[in-house]
């Protein structure tokens, strides 16, 4: 299922090759725990998982920290790491501060957004247009535009922060993806795209703010 996600790499705060292997491990085993390739409670063999992804124990354990301070996974001494369980009442909380946070971004988003930006949120219009539509195509999509929209924040600290919160949104989602409605709410994001790429950060917002509103409705109404 995570073949088709579009990896969120934040900048590291480490010189070197070593973080580089790390970043590239927590994208991936990030990516199995949102996609449930990992599922919850499950527990994380180390050494399985390092020849995996072709990683070190070093940088792969880097990741698992990272992992572990975003919520997705806990580490036990001497028992072991484990990705942690789903709370579904959490849902609720993730999507009011998504609410809040999704808005503001959109409106920076417009505010920053540079050439090789644009270039890029106009390949994804064109990709939401040719979509040939299914529930897994559409997390997909999904993940990409939101993941897009953070990196032209440029504001890596509000970046990191939103993409926590929306993978912890996205775990849920996919623990519920075969219920969910077919619906098209990834055409949705078409106009708040535009609007971004028009500089309109007031249009931006308020479309981002839209989007949440009603793509949380359709999951509060399958919970």
């Amino acid at each position: 299922m995570t073949g088709g996600v579009n990896h969120f790499l934040p900048g590291s705060a480490f010189p070197g090759r070593a973080p580089l292997l790390a970043d590239r491990a927590y994208a991936e085993v990030r990516d199995m725990i949102v996609t449930l390739r990992l599922p919850p409670g499950s527990p994380i063999n180390e050494e399985r998982l390092s020849a995996e992804l072709g990683v070190g124990r070093t940088p792969l354990r880097d990741a698992l920290k990272r992992l572990e301070a975003e919520t997705l996974v806990a580490i036990y001494p001497r028992q072991g790491t484990f990705v942690t369980e789903v709370n579904i009442t959490d849902h609720g909380l993730i999507g009011d501060v998504r609410r809040q946070l999704e808005g503001h971004a959109a409106q920076r988003a417009a505010e920053r957004v540079t050439a090789s930006d644009q270039e890029m949120l106009r390949e994804l219009i064109s990709e939401i247009r040719s979509s040939g539509g299914g529930r897994e195509t559409s997390m997909r999509l999904d993940t990409e535009i939101h993941r897009a929209v953070y990196r032209c924040t440029h504001n890596r600290y509000l970046e990191s922060t939103l993409d926590h919160y929306y993978n912890l949104s996205l775990r849920i989602w996919y623990l519920f993806l075969e219920q969910l409605p077919e619906v098209d709410h990834v055409e949705h994001h078409v106009p708040m795209i535009e609007a971004i790429l028009a500089g309109d950060g007031l249009r931006a917002r308020e479309l981002a703010v839209h989007h949440i509103d009603h793509f949380e409705q359709s999951v509060r109404e399958t919970l």
